[in-house]
């Protein structure tokens, strides 16, 4: 037997916000130590007085980045509409319970006859059965939901890093720089990667003010000052 339950307080969740970040995934271990692995083998090589190293940020060009912004507002404006489905779906599981419980009531009713009986009796098993169908498709619906959004999330993310990326190559080439290293890299110890850098070829503030200077009026961020790019060969 099923009795009334709190179907109409359940509340499908994907979190109170669909948050884009940029911490990478601990299941690709190779993306954690290969910064570090990197960086070892250029300080331990011969070839590092011919290294022109510059460093960027890539934590604050993901977070800073007007894209990033629109992508996390059309995700949640996904994960809202999600939202609302699902509750429709809950709102019509809590009618059916109800539904449900009233046939069982009624069905018990001696004051009608034990034909009539019978018959709620079997209008309450079909109801039951009904109920068992919309539960197992809702559980099916929230698990595509949060599936949906986890490959939304991650579609978008990664075309973001590629834009980052693309602009920050552009601007180590022209610079003549032959690395990039980003010191927001942790180890896998969660430490990080580059221990020490004074900032004299960082350039972050100039790739997020150029990926950022087509960003629509609602989007743009306040403009981040530029320090002049200087060029060092990193020599002792």
């Amino acid at each position: 037997m099923m009795g009334r339950t709190g179907v109409g307080t359940r509340q499908f969740s994907v979190g109170v916000r669909w948050k884009f970040c940029f911490p990478v995934p601990m299941r690709n271990i190779l993306r954690i130590i290969f910064p570090a692995v990197l960086l070892m083998t250029f300080l331990s090589s011969s070839a590092l007085a011919q290294q022109k190293i510059a460093t960027v940020d890539m934590r604050k060009l993901f977070d800073g980045y007007w894209k990033t912004k629109q992508a996390e507002t059309a995700l949640n404006d996904r994960k809202a509409e999600l939202d609302k489905e699902d509750r429709g779906f809950l709102d019509n599981l809590q009618k059916d319970r109800d539904d449900y419980q009233n046939l069982l009531d009624s069905a018990n009713d001696q004051a009608i006859s034990s034909d009539e009986r019978d018959k709620r009796k079997q209008a309450a098993a079909d109801k039951y059965t009904e109920i068992q169908n919309s539960q197992t498709a809702v559980v099916q619906f929230e698990r595509q939901a949060q599936a949906t959004l986890a490959a939304q999330t991650q579609r978008m993310r990664t075309d973001i890093i590629q834009e980052i990326t693309t602009v920050v190559t552009a601007k180590a080439k022209a610079a003549g720089y032959t690395m990039v290293m980003d010191v927001a890299a942790q180890s896998l110890n969660q430490t990080p990667v580059l221990l020490y850098n004074d900032d004299q070829n960082d350039l972050t503030a100039a790739v997020l003010a150029q990926l950022n200077a087509g960003a629509p009026i609602d989007l743009t961020p306040a403009a981040p000052v530029v320090p002049p790019l200087t060029i060092s060969t990193n020599s002792p």
